[in-house]
């Protein structure tokens, strides 16, 4: 979707807010303060869950140095997009790919998107999953902790009774603004998280009941140099959010503003991401699993370690089902730009647009009972469509568009120190 026609604005400007229809009463823009809120939403997704893995396989000062160069990469390749978006006529990733690349470049995009987002949702599902009903013969759920196991709160049951009486309310809003409230409990329950791992972590210090950290990574053979590999794609999920970017920019219609907004972000989930993933390692040690919240399902001996626990996962559970809608938004118009270019646009088909949402919940549905290992998910993901969603796409737009005078020339500086980091990722990633 690359014309800058009105038609093509519409579905990601309100109509009362359009060029041509705005008026001095903004009581019903989007603000910058929920530009947050869903960029942040975006971003902490189930990526937080892995990251405490990551602190136990490349140690702490090395995952702190990852965090802040890929945070940092992010933010330029950010950057790159609204550049080339505000210069340009495009309003979508793909619709800003296919100016540059033509018909390729915007199938690679909505190819890498259908990847990235479907298989989050999917990882969204399976740790919802654990947390309810647990994993067969090897932990049990919240539901099954409380009441016991019964047909109700088996894993399939469980998961459907969430897709249909919490996500799909949610997934059927058209424009992604209205997802800021939700977004703003999300991001809520995401530090009640971090707080509460903070809490348990410094206790168990003060008890000296921590377990041991290392700060550099533990090199003993050929395997463990190999593992610090696997951590990579994991932080580079975790930060992937570009997607997005079109879909809240474009409603927020300010380019300053949206960059604003995203480096808030960056820098709170930032914060956030290295504070779970230091105080979860100091409170499990090598004992983390690849899903921090599986060690949540431990028994601590005492009824208020408990409910903490029970806190823990049945706050961050919630949070998910919060994020879910949003990467269902991208991915849901990513997908109806591909198999359907030349239709009429999807907010107004409501046939169309309720067959794909329909669709994608079940699909992600169907996978997330099949596979219930997260990790694999999350590498596959980091080191092939993630990592050219957030890197390789805004890179080479750098390298090939050139920017209007309206929107000014990429110092060349920003674009060599730019490629060199991310070839330099790449190398790692291989």
């Amino acid at each position: 979707m690359s014309p800058a026609t009105s038609e093509n604005i519409v579905p990601l400007l309100p109509e009362h807010d359009s060029p041509t229809t705005t008026t001095s009463t903004d009581q019903n823009h989007p603000s910058v303060s929920g530009a947050v809120f869903n960029v942040s939403t975006s971003i902490i997704g189930a990526g937080i869950m892995s990251i405490p893995a990551t602190l136990k396989v490349l140690g702490v000062v090395p995952a702190f140095v990852l965090i802040v160069l890929i945070a940092v990469l992010v933010d330029v390749s950010v950057e790159f997009l609204l550049r080339f978006t505000y210069a340009g006529g495009s309003t979508t990733y793909s619709g800003l790919m296919k100016d540059s690349f033509g018909r390729i470049g915007s199938l690679a995009v909505q190819i890498s998107v259908l990847i990235t987002n479907l298989g989050c949702l999917i990882i969204y599902l399976i740790i919802i999953g654990d947390v309810l009903s647990g994993e067969e013969s090897v932990h049990l759920g919240v539901l099954q902790e409380w009441f016991g196991i019964h047909w109700w709160n088996t894993r399939a049951v469980a998961i459907l009774f969430i897709v249909v009486f919490v996500m799909l309310p949610l997934v059927l809003f058209r424009r992604v603004e209205l997802l800021s409230m939700s977004s703003a409990v999300a991001v809520l329950l995401a530090v009640v998280f971090v707080g509460i791992c903070t809490a348990m972590a410094v206790t168990a210090v003060v008890k000296g009941q921590s377990r041991s950290i290392r700060l550099l990574p533990q090199l003993d053979d050929q395997a463990a140099f190999f593992n610090l590999f696997t951590a990579v794609p994991v932080i580079v999920t975790a930060f992937t959010f570009h997607f997005n970017v079109h879909a809240i920019g474009m409603e927020l219609g300010k380019p300053a503003a949206m960059a604003s907004a995203v480096r808030i972000s960056l820098i709170l989930c930032g914060i956030i991401y290295f504070s779970i993933g230091l105080f979860g390692y100091i409170l499990f040690g090598d004992s983390i699993e690849a899903d921090i919240l599986v060690n949540f399902d431990e028994a601590t001996g005492s009824t208020i370690g408990s409910l903490l626990n029970d806190t823990v996962r049945l706050s961050y559970a919630l949070h998910l089902m919060l994020v879910f809608p949003l990467l269902n938004f991208s991915l849901r118009a990513n997908i109806d730009e591909l198999i359907f270019p030349h239709k009429s646009l999807l907010v107004k088909d409501t046939k169309r647009f309720l067959s794909l949402t329909f669709i994608l919940l079940a699909t992600a549905y169907i996978i997330a009972i099949a596979l219930p290992n997260i990790w694999y998910f999350f590498q596959f993901m980091g080191s092939t469509s993630a990592v050219c969603i957030a890197f390789i796409f805004p890179g080479a737009l750098a390298l090939r568009t050139t920017v209007d005078a309206t929107a000014g020339p990429l110092p060349q500086s920003a674009v060599t120190e730019y490629r060199n980091l991310s070839l330099t990722l790449m190398l790692q990633l291989q």
